[in-house]
């Protein structure tokens, strides 16, 4: 099994999700009400919005590969999926299996902030739900962007801060009170999802990401929210 040298906190991300990696699948859907399906799939549309030929496809902080999975209705010609966690992946390459999408969708170990791809190898570099635990963001940014080709395409993916009252006061309860409970029932790690609402408060939204994906180098950056501001869906192109 390949080793990565990663730092001290990417490291301890690595141990929280191996941790959970066998019911990651099931807390999220719980947790999400099944949400995170629909962004998903809104996350896949704007990508096809901005790139008429994704032909190969890097996901990012892949995890157990939905993101990748739901890409597939763009028919790229292959997706390669990297995260730092093996047990993650080994759920992702399981379910890939089962979906008899193995030949499309490879699962490999790697440091998204320390890729091991040439420069301008991808069409499309997605990410879903992973910018927030990179130790340096703008370095794993920096990283998706010289991984791109010209002209190719960025999507992230992540939660945010709803900024409508009262759903943001209802939505910090549910997320600093009822989710880390529900999670650590599930998962039995108390510090997976104390974890989950703090790196998300932590997280730069709105305009500050679109700062941080500019200096990364990305142009056209555009952001989507969706749910009322729960999540939002960030685009931009390598020009």
């Amino acid at each position: 099994m390949k080793t990565l040298r990663i730092g001290e906190r990417d490291h301890e991300i690595k141990e929280m999700f191996d941790s959970i990696a066998f019911r990651y699948d099931f807390i999220n859907h719980l947790l999400s009400f099944g949400i995170d399906r629909i962004w998903r799939k809104r996350a896949v549309k704007a990508i096809s919005r901005i790139c008429s030929d994704p032909g190969r496809i890097l996901d990012v902080a892949s995890g157990t590969g939905d993101l990748a999975i739901a890409a597939m209705r763009m028919d790229p010609v292959h997706i390669t999926g990297i995260d730092i966690s093996e047990k993650m992946l080994q759920e992702g390459r399981d379910k890939i299996k089962r979906l008899s999408l193995h030949d499309r969708i490879d699962m490999l170990l790697g440091d998204s902030q320390e890729m091991e791809f040439d420069d301008e190898v991808f069409d499309v570099v997605m990410v879903a739900f992973g910018v927030r635990n990179f130790s340096d963001p703008l370095r794993g940014l920096s990283e998706m962007y010289r991984v791109l080709r010209k002209k190719g395409a960025v999507m992230v993916l992540e939660f945010s801060m709803p900024s409508g009252v009262p759903f943001r006061q209802l939505y910090r309860f549910y997320f600093l009170r009822i989710l880390p409970l529900i999670g650590r029932l599930f998962s039995r790690n108390d510090f997976a999802y104390t974890y989950l609402p703090g790196s998300v408060m932590e997280f730069p939204v709105a305009e500050q990401f679109i700062d941080l994906m500019e200096k990364a180098g990305f142009r056209s950056v555009k952001q989507e929210k969706l749910s009322g501001g729960i999540a939002s869906i960030y685009t931009g192109l390598k020009f």
